[in-house]
Order: structure tokens, then sequence, then C-alpha cells
């Protein structure tokens, strides 16, 4: 904004909170990119302990969900009006946090199935086939639906927020929305299980499938035919176990 005074011109430049999400979304991809860009697909937690697959785990979450949040993050950005920044940094880790918590589960999976992936290559072929099946069931749920329509129509969540104590509202609020995302996004992230969790092109497609999930206006759509896609992929694997690379070991080649 230019402000014309009788002295000299002041310029203030604002950046909207959609936009410091997306620098901090593209920060965690330029991350990922140069740190994990020229490994191979692995299964399982990829070597990490619990501690650094978390950290790697929410840098993944900063990368593929933020884009997808920046419109409900500016939303509730003007429901503020005194210390603006640092409420949305509040607003911003809360919802981070519930991913990290993810991790957690994530891990165990990652554990287990990483120790699937050692067993005969017809083992393997069959928790792939679990995977893809599993994810591609909870994607045509009444709740999947659920947290997919609060994602893409957050004003009744703005009222929602609009009720917590001052001193805890950005704090539950940003929880509060990363649990519907989480609802929402959690059968996505499982495929990575498949897919190898570094799989940085397995990645960029999930993004921009949630992406389109919750802001295209034929979201739901998208998220139906992602479903139908996963039940095919989980009946395909069995004749093409190279489509499930974090498990069956194949197409191991580097991304």
């Amino acid at each position: 904004m230019v402000r014309m005074t009788g002295g000299p011109v002041t310029v203030r430049i604002r950046v909207a909170p959609a936009g410091l999400l997306l620098v901090a979304a593209a920060a965690a991809w330029v991350w990922m990119v140069t740190r994990w860009g020229s490994m191979q697909a692995m299964p399982g937690t990829m070597g990490l302990g619990l501690a650094a697959f978390l950290a790697v785990w929410t840098l993944m979450m900063t990368a593929m969900m933020l884009p997808a949040t920046a419109p409900v993050a500016a939303l509730y950005a003007r429901t503020i009006t005194v210390h603006r920044a640092s409420r949305m940094v509040v607003f911003t880790v809360s919802y981070l946090l519930v991913w990290a918590a993810a991790g957690l589960p994530a891990y165990a999976l990652a554990v287990g199935l990483g120790r699937a992936a050692r067993l005969p290559p017809v083992a393997g072929t069959a928790v792939a086939a679990a995977v893809f099946a599993v994810s591609g069931v909870y994607q045509l749920t009444p709740l999947k639906d659920r947290c997919l329509a609060r994602c893409r129509s957050p004003i009744g969540l703005m009222l929602r927020y609009a009720s917590y104590p001052a001193t805890s509202r950005d704090l539950r609020a940003g929880a509060h929305h990363g649990a519907f995302c989480l609802g929402c996004c959690w059968s996505l992230m499982v495929l990575l299980a498949a897919f190898g969790v570094m799989n940085l092109w397995a990645m960029v497609v999930l993004a921009a499938v949630i992406t389109a999930e919750k802001l295209a206006p034929v979201g739901r759509l998208v998220a139906r035919a992602v479903g139908i896609a996963s039940i095919v992929l989980a009946v395909a694997v069995f004749w093409v176990p190279a489509l499930a690379p974090g498990l069956t070991g194949g197409g191991m080649a580097g991304m």
C-alpha cells in the first residue's frame, strides 16, 4: 500500500497470510528436492529413527498441505484485527502439529510395512493391494465427504472459531482445522507407503490431488475418482507389482 503525504512517500508492503503459507510450502519443497531428490525409493522408514522420521514427515506435510490450506488461512486472517502476523503463526504451527502427531502412527505403519517388504514378493504384493484398497474405500465413505465438505466450505468453521476464548482461539482453530484435514487426507497419505515414503513424484501428484479436492469446483468428483482408481490399483498390482515400489521393490530407480 502506498500512502501519499505532504512529506516523503511512504511505502508499506503487506504480505497476505496465504502468501506466507505458500512461501513456507515452497521452502519445504526446495528442501525436500535438494536433500532427498536423488535418493532411491526405499520401503519403510528409510532407515530413519523416530525423531528424524517425524522431522521429515512434518516437512513433507508442510510442503503438501499448506498450499491447499492457504485459502482457509486467508479467511481466518480476515477475522483478526490486531497482531495478525503472530497470531497466524500460532494458527499455522498448531495446524502442522496435528500432522506432526499423525507422524507417530505413520512411523509405526512404515515400520510394519518395511518388514512386509522383506517378505516374499507375493506377500508384499498382497500388502500393497490392501493399502490401495483401504485408501480407495475410505475415499468413497460419508466420513470422507463430511471432512472434505468442511475443508471446501469453511464459513461455518469461522463462526465456530469466533466462539473460542481469545487466549486460545488461534491454537484451537489451527488444531481443529488440522483435524478435519487429517480426516480428509489420511487415506491419500497412506498411499505413500505403497509408492515409497520419499517418492517425490508421488508426493507431487498427491499434493495436486489434495489441492484439487479442496479447491476445484469438481473436488468431490476428484475424491471419488481417486478412490475408484485406488481400488483398481489394488487389483492391478497383482499383475504389475511395480505399481507399489515401496512394498514390492519394483521401480527402485532413482527419482
